[in-house]
């Protein structure tokens, strides 16, 4: 582990940081057309926050995710994402993420949780990438790989939408006061 590595990934002083849905992004990138494409698209997210204690081991995680905000520049492929055969975002208009956990790993923090969309709750691995200050708040870059879309039920499309999904999240959260 590089002293660089530490620095971008140092958890940010004990409290409550409050996420800011204008200054955060999920990037979502999966494969179409029997895996010769691939779709990038972007949720917005509604709410979240980190909770850091100290110790840090009753640190938390919470964030929900518009699933109806699914945008891949293709208001078709948009339409179809969202309706019943796939992500049903009128039954289901939230995925959210809770952690249960926390690890470090040589130069990665990995966020144990669960993902709960489609009405299924999937355990999860989030690898945050970076974590540094800015502003008055901290700006988090993590990553969740090969999300499996058939064990959230979501098995629609099959062939045209591929299995496996890749989630970026860029969020950035101030301290809540």
């Amino acid at each position: 582990m590089t002293d660089e590595t530490r620095a971008t990934t140092d958890l940010p002083p004990a409290g409550t940081y409050r996420i800011h849905p204008e200054q955060s992004t999920v990037n979502y990138t999966g494969r179409h057309m029997f895996g010769l494409g691939t779709v990038h698209a972007t949720f917005r997210i509604n709410s979240g926050q980190f909770h850091i204690t100290d110790p840090t081991t009753a640190s938390s995680v919470t964030v929900s995710i518009d699933a109806n905000s699914f945008t891949s520049g293709n208001a078709k492929r948009d339409q179809d994402v969202r309706a019943a055969g796939l992500l049903d975002t009128a039954t289901y208009p939230e995925i959210a993420f809770a952690s249960s956990n926390r690890r470090w790993d040589r130069d990665h923090w990995l966020l144990s949780g669960d993902v709960t969309a489609h009405g299924v709750t999937v355990p999860v691995e989030v690898i945050v990438d970076r974590i540094t200050p800015e502003l008055q708040g901290i700006r988090v870059q993590a990553r969740a790989k090969h999300l499996d879309r058939y064990a959230f039920g979501v098995t629609g499309a099959k062939g045209m939408v591929g299995r496996h999904l890749d989630l970026n999240l860029d969020v950035y959260a101030a301290p809540d006061e």
